[in-house]
């Protein structure tokens, strides 16, 4: 039989990080997590628990945690129950979701708010370029995740939320120094680039599209999607934006499409477990109807693809 008293200790050190964090998240000593997490692994004779800053699992404890996960998304199903000592609390639900930071810039905190506030349920996002959320889902380290990945994870079932478009942009003032003659591939050579970390590809892969060149030798690496447009807003380079991020930016003059109508198109995939759960699906539907009500996560499977 599992101990999930000591489970609970195992997957709050685990996520808060720290023994000291899980012991406030729990509401006990942390001499008390302790104890309960070092009798868990004598009981099991096996680690759960790296030590360090911050604490990590181990690949048994890493599969407990998930247990634990789909555990309380089960018992967040069982109809809410009455004894003659009072009602029976209701299971307190963390969704452990991996979305990207763009999506968390712009429609997502909208979209997911009012159904977490509706379920009464909590949320635990881990930010990851899109290419890489669902390296996530496939660890066990979330529940969920939007991607832009296309191949399938082993278990889990994928819905198409539509398609984010990315616009290349600069100021006005960037665009006169480096972009005199309109964007060759020359003018992009020199022209300072911002990517979003050293994952990320959009620039590459538009720019591959639009002159068949690599990106330039000077490239800024600013993992914040905020970030990113203020560095960009400041002439420090030139990058790829939602262009639900930048529209107002363009109408006001602000920035500028370096290529006009050459934009990249990013489609984005909701990946959850195959297995059922009310919870999750009612999310699910909730999302799809969310982003159909987007007008910049594109619905038009005929569009074109650069």
């Amino acid at each position: 039989m599992l101990d999930y008293n000591a489970l609970a200790a195992v997957s709050a050190v685990i996520r808060e990080g720290s023994f000291d964090s899980a012991a406030r998240k729990l509401n006990i000593t942390a001499s008390a997590v302790s104890q309960r997490v070092r009798g868990y692994e004598d009981r099991l004779g096996a680690l759960l628990i790296i030590r360090g800053q911050p604490c990590r699992p181990t690949e048994l404890g890493q599969a407990l945690v998930i247990h634990l996960d789909r555990v309380h998304l089960l018992e967040a199903e069982i109809p809410h129950l009455s004894f003659a000592s009072g009602p029976l609390s209701p299971p307190e639900v963390t969704l452990r979701i991996a979305v990207n930071a763009d999506s968390l810039a712009t429609w997502f905190p909208g979209a997911i708010s009012r159904f977490a506030m509706k379920e009464g349920i909590c949320l635990d996002l881990l930010v990851e370029d899109e290419t890489c959320t669902a390296d996530r889902l496939r660890s066990g380290e979330v529940i969920a995740a939007i991607t832009a990945q296309t191949e399938p994870v082993p278990g889990c079932s994928s819905i198409q939320l539509g398609g984010m478009q990315y616009v290349a942009c600069a100021t006005p003032d960037f665009a006169a120094q480096y972009f005199r003659t309109g964007g060759t591939a020359a003018e992009f050579q020199e022209a300072p680039c911002i990517c979003f970390d050293r994952d990320d590809g959009l620039e590459a892969r538009w720019l591959h599209a639009l002159h068949k060149t690599d990106l330039p030798r000077r490239i800024h690496y600013v993992p914040s999607t905020h970030g990113f447009l203020d560095f960009t807003l400041n002439s420090f380079g030139w990058g790829l934006q939602p262009h639900a991020l930048v529209d107002s930016y363009l109408s006001q003059g602000n920035l500028i499409e370096i290529v006009p109508g050459h934009r990249l198109t990013v489609d984005l995939h909701w990946v959850i477990p195959r297995f059922k759960n009310k919870l999750l699906n009612d999310l699910t539907l909730h999302l799809k109807n969310e982003c159909d009500l987007y007008s910049f996560l594109d619905q038009n499977t005929n569009r074109p693809e650069i």
